[in-house]
């Protein structure tokens, strides 16, 4: 490469600045067909640019260069792929991702939209087009106007035409059409047939393909209106003309190589905007050396897939066979450092041996390899459109995209391309060792997790090495505790299991059924969905121990501890300013990893100084709503009240070019007025403006941390206002804007409180289903009033003390003896946890949940929160609603502080250093 390009000298004129290098390959004595060939050469080289980096992209996917659709299996958008309106070589095709939900109804209102939008647009379309071709009707539009056909512009125009009236009876037609006709779902007017027979036959198969043509030409209508609209809005021409931009600087290379039509000459990223004739000529070079080794690149791909490969040796000193070398980016792997210097040293011949400055063949891209010419002009190459979906029938991922353990939305996943041989002997084996090891990987995390949560067995391990339950380390450090004996006992087991059982294929056990019924079912499609649990399970198993592995061999604790990390760079900066309870020093991006004071502080300053803008801006967004506007004139000379100056974004609109100018100005001041050399006051932030100071060393610092803390808000702040204004063209957004939205579907059921208002961010309702929500509902209920009563089963004992007596006389357990908390498990018996799980089937069995009865709604005869005034009711069961949804935090945050401190309140005296002690004393 490096040669090609310093061999060659591709000034401007030069042969080798046109990408004329003197390969003699695209050329012919005849002018025109020289033209033709090398217009040929660069469509091809563009085709093969995108066409290799779409084989890249497939290859690091799939390990395969050509993917497969069908791997997709379950995918929502298969629920539509047999619909009208899939055509090849696309075949269903949703980049919006409107049917990414799998609604059928939500397709059907979608598709019904879609006819009478292509419809009109179709009408539309013609209406623009037909008086063009035919001209326009003789005599008079509207006698009684005085308006002639003839007098009515085509186009945008025409609408300044259109009486009060004639919009009157347009308007009327479009009620009349959708309220004369019964669009309810299964209707023939739902699948857009209005009784108009246009599109019919007696043959299904004729009627299917006529009904498909139209929804094509709607689509294609609707693209071709907006186009029209948009090029008569833009040139007041109902067709455009590229004749009205003479000016423009594209009109410099409308002539040159690679203007084809229909198109004409293309530039949407605007390369050639500045009309630099020279600029063009070297991009033209570079694209045309693109696109050749993109088309040698694309063909590397496509040919041995096709024509096989060589046979013999590729490099018999290295002992490879060219069968060994693997199609695709795998390829790579097998080049050997003096194959990266052939073909480096041969890239940089093709540079420097051209002389490729402006004017020269090279310059062309003419590097004289006479391959494409011919005597007669009208000869080239031409091409096809080559890939055929149909074509990806043979992929060897398919035998496997039915498997189990295939989910939505990843559908059949193989990064590492186990299964890319297509083997179902390996893939047999593979799975059998997978669930093998996500079983143990499931019971290893639960040896991990278990300990620490119920506490250890009482009483001796092994009385006769005298080692108790107790002494047992959790983690790693338990290995060290197993004697020789149990390692044989662990392996003799392990043995036991392989080879007890007749894992052969075809057999129970060759599929993970070593007749342990746990995962089992009457119905088969309930087992299919256990296994396939078991499997997700197994993989999030092996995910977690591997994780917990890592923690304890790094930290020699199960569970890590940042208090371990004593090297770590991060630790050099955990007392800066902004360091904050309860996340300490985050850093999620990795700026301060190199463990740098120097880019510390330079990044420290950058924030602030962000933040200070960003409270400012939030400020000068939030305060004119508030307070509103300054009376009078913000520039008298303009004639501009403050009053016109418009919040938000838009008030940009307003600055006049002296105003950035002060603005820039400022700024610039800013910077170069202070000395924010290391080490300096400027350097930490410190201008000078002393509105954040104390003369107590320890209230300056909480100042200047509140400052940083309020910055990053407001950096946040600024971004979310910035965004709403964008998207609405309010400062403030306005859910009102979004009338559309499923989740409005919700917004006056319970649980909806001022001041969020509905609010679900993790999407839960996005699909707008109400069976879903009301499910949902039912779900957050239960959960809801099981955390109330666990929150009070730790906050009541703890307050009002613990019943007299025994707990269970049988068992001498009184009620004093069970500690408050998650450590109260470990006093519930067998016959307790019996108890308990039978009351909660009792709970679920016993009550008719289906949708429409009062169960549903979680409402189980239990007539605590009633009322006969139905404001009264609504307000108590939101209240209950609310109530749960604390319940539901403060329980997991009880949880937490339990496992973490070990008492199930944390305990006060811990935390010395909080600044809340300082009341302690008052």
């Amino acid at each position: 490469m490096a040669f090609c390009e310093v061999s060659q000298d591709q000034s401007a004129g030069t042969p080798a600045a046109a990408g004329d290098f003197g390969f003699k390959v695209l050329t012919a004595s005849d002018p025109e067909a020289k033209k033709t060939k090398l217009a040929a050469e660069l469509a091809n080289g563009r085709l093969a640019m995108m066409a290799i980096i779409g084989m890249f992209f497939q290859d690091g996917l799939t390990g395969s260069a050509w993917g497969d659709w069908a791997n997709y299996t379950a995918s929502p958008l298969r629920a539509f792929e047999n619909e009208l309106g899939v055509q090849a070589p696309v075949g269903f095709w949703d980049p919006a991702g409107f049917t990414a939900d799998g609604s059928t109804e939500n397709f059907a209102r979608r598709r019904q939209t879609e006819l009478k939008h292509g419809r009109i647009s179709m009408l539309a379309t013609m209406g623009y087009i037909t008086p063009q071709i035919t001209g326009k009707f003789p005599g008079y539009l509207s006698p009684s106007a005085g308006l002639k056909f003839a007098d009515v512009p085509n186009g945008l125009a025409a609408i300044s035409k259109v009486p009060a009236a004639g919009w009157g009876q347009i308007l009327a037609y479009m009620a009349f059409c959708e309220v004369s006709q019964d669009q309810s779902a299964g209707t023939p007017a739902a699948a857009g047939d209005f009784g108009f027979k246009v599109l019919t036959a007696s043959d299904p198969e004729a009627k299917k393909t006529k009904l498909a043509a139209e929804l094509a030409n709607g689509r294609l209508a609707m693209m071709a209106i907006i186009g029209m609209f948009f090029q008569d809005g833009l040139t007041g021409s109902a067709w455009g003309d590229w004749s009205n931009y003479t000016a423009s600087p594209l009109r410099a290379f409308e002539n040159e190589l690679g203007v084809q039509a229909p198109v004409g000459f293309w530039d949407p990223a605007g390369f050639t905007a500045d009309g630099s004739t020279e600029n063009f000529a070297r991009r033209r070079q570079t694209e045309l050396k693109h696109g050749r080794i993109s088309m040698l690149a694309t063909m590397g791909y496509i040919t041995p897939e096709i024509t096989g490969k060589f046979p013999g040796y590729l490099s018999p000193s290295a002992g490879l066979k060219f069968a060994d070398v693997p199609n695709g980016l795998a390829a790579i792997s097998k080049v050997p450092a003096a194959g990266w210097g052939q073909i480096l040293a041969y890239m940089a011949f093709c540079e420097v041996s051209q002389d490729q400055s402006a004017g020269t063949p090279a310059a062309a891209g003419d590097f004289g390899f006479k391959v494409l010419t011919a005597s007669d002009p009208e000869d080239g190459l031409t091409g096809s459109a080559w890939g055929d979906w149909a074509n990806y029938t043979a992929s060897p991922l398919r035998a496997f995209e039915n498997e189990l353990g295939v989910q939505a939305p990843v559908g059949f996943w193989d990064p590492a391309g186990f299964t890319a041989d297509g083997s179902t002997e390996n893939f047999a084996r593979r799975r059998q060792t997978e669930l093998k090891h996500g079983r143990i990987s499931m019971l290893a995390t639960m040896g991990y997790i278990t300990p620490e949560i119920t506490g250890k067995f009482p009483g001796y391990l092994s009385p006769s090495a005298g080692l108790k339950f107790a002494d047992v380390p959790n983690g790693l450090a338990a290995i060290s505790k197993v004697p020789a004996a149990g390692w044989g006992q662990i392996l003799a087991y392990m043995a036991f299991c392989e080879v007890s059982q007749d894992q052969s294929a075809g057999t129970p056990a060759a599929a993970g059924d070593f007749g342990f019924k746990v995962l089992t079912a009457s119905d088969p499609e309930a087992k299919k969905t256990k296994l396939a649990a078991e499997l997700a399970n197994g993989r999030l198993a092996m995910m977690a121990i591997i994780g917990m592995f890592f923690q304890d061999g790094l930290t020699g604790s199960a569970w890590g501890d940042w208090a371990n990390y004593t090297a770590s760079p991060l630790r050099a900066f955990e007392n800066e300013l902004g360091v904050q309870a309860p996340v300490g020093f985050w850093d999620p991006a990795g700026f301060a990893a190199d463990g740098s004071t120097e880019n510390f502080a330079r990044r420290r300053q950058t924030e602030l100084k962000h933040g200070r803008i960003s409270m400012l801006a939030t400020m000068g967004y939030i305060t004119p709503e508030i307070t509103g506007k300054f009376p009078g004139y913000l520039s008298p000379s303009a004639g501009l009240k403050f009053a016109d100056v418009p919040n938000g974004l838009a008030a940009i609109s307003k600055v006049p070019a002296a105003g950035w100018g002060q603005i820039l100005a400022y700024m610039a001041f800013c910077e170069v007025s202070q000395d924010q050399s290391a080490g300096t006051p400027a350097a930490a932030g410190d201008f000078g403006f002393k509105v954040l100071t104390a003369s107590d060393p320890e209230a300056k610092k909480t100042k200047l941390a509140a400052e940083l803390a309020n910055g990053r808000l407001a950096m946040m702040a600024i971004i979310g206002m910035f965004f709403q204004d964008g998207l609405t063209g309010s400062a403030w957004g306005d859910w009102a804007n979004y009338t559309a939205s499923p989740l409005r579907a919700f917004e006056n059921e319970l649980g909806v409180q001022a001041p969020v208002g509905f609010w679900d961010p993790a999407g839960f309702t996005a699909d707008g289903s109400t069976e879903n929500f009301a499910r949902r509902r039912q779900t957050e209920l239960k959960h809801g009033r099981i955390s109330m009563l666990a929150t009070m089963g730790y906050i009541t004992p703890e307050i009002t003390g613990k019943f007299p007596g025994y707990l269970s006389p049988s068992a001498g357990l009184k009620f004093a003896d069970v500690p408050n908390g998650l450590a109260a498990i470990s006093k519930v018996p067998a016959a307790g946890w019996g108890q308990i799980l039978a009351y909660m089937a009792f709970c679920e069995v016993s009550q008719d949940q289906s949708a429409g009865t009062p169960a549903a709604a979680g409402d189980f005869g239990f007539k605590v929160l009633t009322a006969s005034d139905p404001e009264a009711k609504k307000t108590k069961l939101a209240a209950e609603l609310a109530n749960g949804r604390l319940a539901m935090m403060a329980i997991i945050g009880m949880f937490f502080q339990d496992g973490l401190t070990g008492s199930a309140w944390g305990d006060w005296a811990n935390y010395t250093a909080s600044p809340l002690r300082a009341t302690d004393k008052m």
